[in-house]
């Protein structure tokens, strides 16, 4: 139980720090990327989640993406299938098709028994210019309890 405070308390720090940074650069809001994926099984120190999405922009037509999530930290559990969604945040106000491509890092936490919740922050894409900012809670089905630091690596879809 210390050692999950301990990691929580890390991921929270994180969070505020990759916050701070990520309001230094003018951002706009682009639009919104929403995530769904199957079945995920975290182990002691990590878990590897695969997801499709879609960043949905004004005026724009739908840009599809595979997302691929990795979490360090504790994550023990089994989930059934996930559900997010983060404001996409860019020094532009359009891009193109996939524009969000890249590798994000950022601070995670969630909990889970049935129905559960979780957040985060992430920050990369091409140069470290785009912040993906959570609109809601994460939602998923199952039995987990996560904390530490995420990565989101981001590929054109179909």
């Amino acid at each position: 139980m210390r050692r999950f405070l301990i990691l929580a308390t890390l991921a929270a720090l994180a969070s505020s720090i990759g916050g701070a940074n990520a309001q230094q650069v003018t951002r706009v809001q682009v639009g919104v990327l929403e995530c769904r994926g199957g079945a995920s099984v975290g182990f002691i120190v990590g878990s590897v989640t695969n997801l499709g999405c879609v960043l949905r922009a004004e005026g724009m037509p739908e840009d599809r993406y595979i997302a691929t999530i990795r979490k360090v930290g504790l994550d023990l559990g089994i989930t059934q299938e996930s559900a997010l969604a983060w404001g996409v945040f860019a020094p532009v106000a359009r891009l193109g098709p996939g524009g969000l491509s890249g590798d994000y890092v950022g601070a995670q936490g969630s909990a889970t028994l049935g129905v559960g919740v979780g957040g985060n922050v992430l920050v990369g894409g091409s140069a470290n210019s785009i912040a993906l900012q959570p609109l809601s809670l994460q939602g998923q089905v199952g039995i987990s309890i996560a904390a530490g630091l995420e990565s989101l690596e981001l590929r054109p879809g179909r």
